[in-house]
């Protein structure tokens, strides 16, 4: 089964950039999904109104993600198996650990609620924060994204917006929760 972050290359474009096209797209992809959960994960986690409690939201936020990219990981394994390539081997083993740049993106935000558990800013400054970075992460993966597929810099911009756009709806959202 295809990997859903394998994505077309626009006819007449060549790729650019230091990684092979197919393997800097599974690590964007991986790495925006990553982003986008650790931003609604650490919105969600921020409850107005309750004493805030930064390591365990540090530790929620990174246990999702680790359990969210060996979920996608075993999909990939499941799918295979269904069908029809057989049992387990190495390389399905290697589908789960694939995912580490899910789990990886949500280091900046784990580590910004681990500076709020050292009393060096709030969990509210700490979140505020890491709905920021996340944002602008996703813009930049985005644009890396765009360039990887071989699209002009004006193009790649765009893409950028239009992924940042997920993060500054994550911020809108939390803002009309609370």
């Amino acid at each position: 089964m295809p990997d859903p972050a394998q994505h077309f290359q626009p006819e007449g474009t060549v790729p650019t950039g230091g990684l092979a096209p197919r393997l800097a797209e599974r690590l964007l992809f991986r790495g925006i999904y990553g982003l986008v959960l650790a931003s609604a994960m650490v919105a969600a986690l921020d409850v107005p109104g309750e004493e805030a409690d930064p390591g365990p939201d540090a530790l929620w936020v990174l246990l999702t993600a680790l359990a969210s990219g060996a979920a996608h990981g075993y999909a990939h394994v499941i799918a295979r198996r269904a069908s029809g390539e057989g049992t387990a081997t190495p390389s399905r083993l290697r589908a789960v650990l694939a995912e580490w740049p899910l789990p990886a993106a949500v280091l900046p935000t784990v580590l910004l609620l681990l500076g709020a558990v050292a009393e060096w800013w709030t969990e509210d400054t700490a979140v505020q924060v890491a709905l920021l970075f996340n944002t602008v992460g996703l813009f930049g993966l985005g644009v890396s994204a765009a360039r990887t597929a071989g699209l002009g810099w004006l193009s790649s911009c765009r893409a950028g917006a239009v992924d940042m756009l997920i993060g500054l709806l994550v911020i809108a959202a939390d803002a009309l929760i609370e």
